[in-house]
């Protein structure tokens, strides 16, 4: 295989590459927990918090770790779809995105 080749071929892999990532970006994902749901865009930002249930005052240390229950469940969608999708294209390079 010719250098040009292999350019042509690397050009389209990052081409490919960055393709599913823009995908993965404008997907929308929902982390829930008990009483709170969350949607973030594939670029981990939060976009909305939905709490199902009345609360009271006196449960707001309850509610926030709630939050973070759900937040952090989007985010583990998030990077679980990355590595479904990209892992193709990154083998042997952990951590790329």
């Amino acid at each position: 295989m010719n250098i040009q080749a292999m350019m042509k071929q690397a050009q389209k892999l990052q081409k490919d590459m960055m393709e599913e990532k823009g995908k993965i970006d404008e997907t929308i994902f929902e982390g829930t927990s008990s009483i709170v749901s969350v949607k973030m865009k594939g670029t981990k930002e939060l976009i909305s918090v939905n709490i199902t249930e009345n609360i009271d005052a006196e449960d707001k240390e309850m509610l926030e770790d709630m939050i973070v229950v759900a937040v952090n469940d989007a985010i583990q969608k998030i990077d679980k779809e990355i590595e479904e999708k990209m892992g193709k294209y990154t083998q042997g390079m952990p951590g790329l995105f």
